[in-house]
């Protein structure tokens, strides 16, 4: 289906080592005519990492989409009942972030822009990114997994040796989950390999 006009929010938590994989998918997003409003956690505006400066990532993110990134509850908030989008898009999510949206803590405002999205039962489309998805956030992984309006960017493990319980999304396959999602249709197979060398046989 075409996505040309629909309204995309797009949000991203903390998994700044990510990034690199994302911003092209948030590109071609907006290549394919979607209307996309940027919206980042407290933690991506504000903290440095090996992986770049908070204020180059917003900047980035905003010259891909042309908008002003949302920062604040307040501003994420109208994304419900007055300026609604027809799907919402958190990659990439941490386990933080996802254990938050499994118990119902709305303390971001992406996951104010995930709720407001809900609750006019509109699909959001989850890009995960954490080293516990098989471990303690497994329960939470498995709640989201079971419930309405929740949909997954295809995910595995990314390094099964050396980080067990760590389970990505393949960002690739960002395009074509939300395309799915907003017909309401979960892209399979949700768990997939991941390449990497150190196979156990």
């Amino acid at each position: 289906m075409s996505l040309e006009g629909k309204r995309i929010g797009f949000g991203f938590t903390g998994s700044h080592c990510t990034y690199d994989k994302v911003f092209p998918q948030l590109e071609r997003l907006v290549e394919a005519g979607a209307d996309v409003i940027p919206i980042v956690t407290y933690t991506v505006r504000t903290t440095d990492t090996k992986f770049g400066k908070a204020e180059d990532h917003v900047a980035k993110i905003e010259s891909i989409t042309g908008k002003s990134v949302i920062t604040t509850m307040p501003e994420a908030e109208p994304l419900g009942p007055k300026l609604p989008l027809d799907c919402m898009v958190i990659a990439p999510l941490t386990g933080n972030s996802l254990s938050k949206m499994a118990n119902a803590l709305t303390d971001s405002p992406v996951l104010m822009a995930a709720k407001a999205t809900m609750r006019n039962q509109n699909p959001v489309v989850l890009g995960i990114a954490t080293n516990d998805a098989l471990g303690l956030n497994g329960v939470n992984l498995m709640r989201l997994m079971a419930s309405k309006f929740i949909y997954f960017i295809p995910y595995g493990q990314d390094d099964p040796i050396k980080k067990p319980n760590s389970l990505v999304a393949d960002m690739d396959y960002l395009h074509d989950t939300v395309e799915h999602a907003i017909q309401h249709k979960q892209l399979q197979p949700v768990i997939i390999p991941h390449e990497y060398d150190n196979m156990v046989k």
